[in-house]
């Protein structure tokens, strides 16, 4: 039962103060050693290969390094009862801690809460805050394009900081969230079809593929079932928007990232999507969704309740799976 413990405090300590700033986070850390390894291997022939060993090798050794700690505490038998104590409970707190980093829900939340914000008081501020959470140039967004651009964020990470590393914690433990952790940090780093990045981040996109495909559907699926009401239509409601996130999730460069935003974008009837520049470069991505309308500071409310109703449902799920594991 120590790892449901662990997991409703790391939790619980997530949604009360979220990315610690002021403490050493290991994601710094997995930048770092990424950036370390661009730097050097990022040149001359054979960059697919090099951009495969770096990637492979970062993570299964973010792997084995975090499941030998984790399993430190039974290598060592210690008498004096101060050091026993603490060796005993090494591994429950070590699991709390890696799940606390691990999720990123409530800073999330926080940021989209800070563009809708900033975009009421000037756009300019709208574009600086939202370029925090985006990986698009905003330099010339909309006021319109400022909010769908948080919102399609919103919706994208629930996949990738919350709902996928809660999936590889229950398939692998939080050695397996950890190196989740690596892959995703990969991507966001060197996973771009960009000169510099398309052969030597070629296999880390392609692993985040692989690693995101079930988090990602899981997630529009969790979405959807944040819906629950006792109204009559209920199932006709789900019916439709299992639908609509089936036609238009495919609607994305990337082959995970539409089903959440999907999801999202059926649920509060708006559209996603469409050309967005990065590094400079105009992607002309398909729309998600046709009712172009305003969004508004209740859409972001909204958005929100249907992204923390999923967290939910997901921790209860994977606590689910650990009792169930404990009694077979």
């Amino acid at each position: 039962m120590t790892n449901v413990v662990s997991l409703l405090i790391g939790w619980v300590l997530d949604l009360l103060f979220g990315d610690p700033a002021r403490l050493p986070h290991p994601i710094v850390w997995f930048g770092k050693a990424i950036a370390f390894c661009e730097r050097r291997l990022n040149r001359g022939a054979h960059r697919k290969l090099k951009g495969a060993v770096t990637a492979i090798t970062l993570i299964v050794a973010v792997f084995v390094a975090t499941y030998f700690v984790r399993n430190i505490n039974s290598q060592f038998t210690i008498h004096n009862s101060y050091f026993s104590f603490l060796i005993s409970h090494f591994s429950f707190l070590l699991n709390t801690l890696i799940i606390f980093y691990c999720l990123a829900g409530t800073t999330l939340i926080r940021e989209v809460r800070e563009v809708f914000l900033a975009v009421d008081r000037s756009l300019d501020e709208g574009r600086r805050q939202v370029a925090r959470i985006v990986g698009r140039d905003t330099s010339e967004l909309s006021a319109q394009e400022v909010r769908t651009a948080a919102l399609e964020t919103l919706a994208e990470n629930l996949s990738d900081g919350v709902i996928a590393p809660l999936f590889w914690l229950a398939i692998l433990g939080t050695p397996g969230m950890l190196a989740y952790k690596m892959v995703n940090t990969l991507d966001s780093m060197i996973g771009y079809k960009t000169p510099r990045y398309k052969d030597f981040g070629c296999w880390a996109a392609h692993i985040d593929d692989v690693a995101n495909y079930i988090p990602a559907r899981l997630t529009a699926l969790l979405m959807i079932g944040s819906q629950f009401t006792l109204h009559s239509s209920l199932f006709t409601l789900h019916s439709s928007l299992i639908k609509f996130v089936w036609r238009n999730g495919r609607n994305h460069a990337s082959p995970n990232s539409g089903y959440p935003e999907a999801a999202m974008a059926g649920i509060l009837d708006c559209r996603f999507g469409g050309p967005h520049y990065y590094f400079g470069q105009l992607f002309d991505k398909p729309y998600i969704g046709t009712n172009d309308r305003p969004l508004t500071t209740a859409d972001m409310k909204k958005a929100v309740r249907i992204n923390r109703t999923a967290e939910v449902i997901m921790v209860f799920l994977v606590m689910l799976c650990m009792i169930v594991r404990i009694i077979v």
